[in-house]
């Protein structure tokens, strides 16, 4: 069977912990290089048996070997770095958000396609099953009109000094790092999308960046949406919807794979809840697919015009934040 050879640009925590053992265990895929700048490297091609380390991303782009590249480099290098590896003919999955808004969005997806290379942006939670299986629920009836969803993703961060989601200029604050988590989500499950945004923050007095935000949406078919992202919350990672007749609750939503991917589903109907366990490897499931897509020349999940979409209400809302 053909693999797809992918090349990891830095060896990023989600790159060493997540997605190279996810690219090793796919059927179609494997990992051919990896380029670092922090002197990493070669620990990591060492670590995972990769046989080829570059030194520069330049030079791995440069290989005519690689077939596609991941990138899980800090938010304000995602758009350059896109950039390149489509110019180079690579086909690129890249960490969310993969920029930093919509203008920025529209560019990368348009270099892409002038190149034929395939692009998404890595919201890995939606490969995960549970997901299409709450759809199918509310297309089922069985909680009548849905009427409001609700999202939330947060966790305490600890360490701020020095943290790179604390960096303004690189791209942190809530909103990025995980609000877009929950906006995506409401898109994805509902099938809207927001035409006016409501926003309340709070902000780093030292940084500027938003260290927590509370979004009240509404969407093009009438349904109302809220969403709360946070640095100083306990860890939540969870969406609702609530409908007339009933509401799904989805208490992993975000990160099932921390539960050893185990999602939870709770339909509460009347006085009746039912409670359903689904598993999935949501990361492997992502590889998978994206190098199908490659291997098939079919289409991806996650379009360009998604993650367009999900960045203008990203820019909505820190816009909504500022005034």
């Amino acid at each position: 069977m053909r693999k797809v050879r992918w090349g990891i640009l830095s060896t990023a925590e989600i790159a060493r912990t997540q997605v190279i053992p996810a690219i090793i265990q796919a059927e179609n895929a494997e990992v051919a290089a990896i380029s670092s700048s922090s002197g990493r490297g070669s620990e990591t091609a060492l670590e995972f048996g990769i046989p080829k380390l570059y030194n520069s991303y330049e030079e791995l782009l440069n290989d005519p070997e690689i077939d596609a590249v991941y990138i899980p480099l800090p938010n304000h290098l995602h758009k350059h770095w896109v950039i390149e590896a489509a110019k180079k003919g690579k086909h690129v999955l890249c960490e969310k958000p993969a920029a930093l808004n919509a203008e920025d969005a529209t560019e990368m997806v348009n270099v892409c396609r002038e190149n034929n290379v395939k692009f998404m942006e890595a919201f890995m939670y939606q490969f995960h099953p549970q997901h299409q299986r709450v759809k199918e629920i509310i297309a089922s009836g069985k909680i009548g009109e849905v009427k409001l969803m609700r999202s939330s993703f947060s966790f305490l961060l600890e360490q701020k000094d020095g943290n790179i989601r604390m960096d303004k200029e690189k791209g942190g604050g809530s909103l990025y790092d995980i609000g877009s988590y929950c906006i995506h989500a409401i898109r994805f499950i509902l099938d809207s999308e927001p035409e006016a945004v409501e926003v309340h923050g709070e902000m780093d007095s030292e940084t500027g960046v938003d260290l927590s935000a509370l979004c009240v949406l509404k969407l093009e078919n009438g349904v109302k949406a809220i969403f709360d992202c946070s640095f100083d919350m306990a860890f939540r990672n969870e969406y609702e919807i609530i409908g007339t007749k009933g509401r799904i609750s989805v208490p992993r939503a975000f990160r099932p794979d921390i539960n050893g991917g185990e999602g939870i589903i709770i339909v509460q109907n009347d006085s009746v809840e039912t409670i359903e366990r689904i598993h999935g490897y949501l990361y492997l499931t992502e590889i998978e697919h994206f190098s199908n897509a490659i291997l098939e020349d079919s289409p991806i999940m996650y379009t360009g015009e998604s993650m367009i979409g999900n960045m203008r209400v990203i820019d909505a809302c820190y816009q909504a934040l500022i005034n």
